[in-house]
């Protein structure tokens, strides 16, 4: 006998929901005359508000991002200034989280190595999580070299594990670069781009930013 996609994935809920009482009601449903669409959407619905709400730490306590109140300064909104790649590192996370991985590849250096992985690569890097979140922290002090400028952008990542629907929550930060305003550079060179992401490394009292580490993508 050959079951329907709906009435497939209504048995695949009710397998899931027999331990918590959600199994009844969605019997119940289709006793009343709902179609396994409607119970499946319904009883998806209840699954989501029973999970764990997803709270990350708060700026200043241990997992959140640093507690920093200084106040911008006039004119910091420059794209080619350090709140310029801010907004990049925004843009990013908005992007995982409308899961449009292409479009988030796009940000990254081409020539770094999470940048040059076929697009099925990259986006496998997401497949674990069923939400994916972020909150972006006030950028560091632009350092140049050889021709490049350098931001580092500190992250709270959190999302929730497809597998199992826990919270998960990270601190990362992201390194972009830009071509400074040399001759021979191009107009896209001389925007922000991922160049990596790593682990927060919280700045060493004296140094104006974190160097440059990981080769992450979330």
């Amino acid at each position: 006998m050959r079951v329907g996609t709906g009435a497939a994935a209504l048995i695949a809920c009710l397998s899931l929901a027999a331990c918590d009482g959600r199994e009844e009601s969605a019997i119940d449903n289709l006793a009343n005359g709902a179609n396994a669409v409607q119970v499946e959407n319904s009883f998806r619905a209840e699954a989501q508000a029973a999970l764990e709400p997803l709270k990350p730490p708060a700026p200043g306590t241990p997992g959140g991002l640093p507690d920093d109140r200084t106040p911008l300064e006039e004119g910091s909104n420059d794209p080619k200034g350090p709140q310029g790649a801010a907004q990049v590192v925004q843009g990013y996370y908005g992007l995982l989280e409308a899961r449009r991985f292409d479009d988030a590849q796009d940000l990254w250096n081409d020539e770094s190595a999470v940048g040059a992985e076929e697009d099925e690569v990259f986006a496998r890097r997401f497949r674990n999580f069923s939400e994916i979140h972020a909150n972006v922290g006030a950028p560091g002090q632009m350092e140049g070299a050889a021709g490049s400028l350098y931001v580092v952008v500190p992250v709270q990542v959190y999302g929730r594990i497809a597998a199992n629907g826990k919270p998960w929550y990270r601190l990362r930060q992201v390194t972009l670069r830009r071509a400074n305003d040399v001759p021979g550079s191009s107009k896209a060179d001389r925007r922000w781009h991922i160049e990596a992401i790593g682990p927060y490394v919280a700045p060493v009292e004296g140094e104006t930013d974190n160097a440059v580490v990981g080769n992450g993508s979330e």
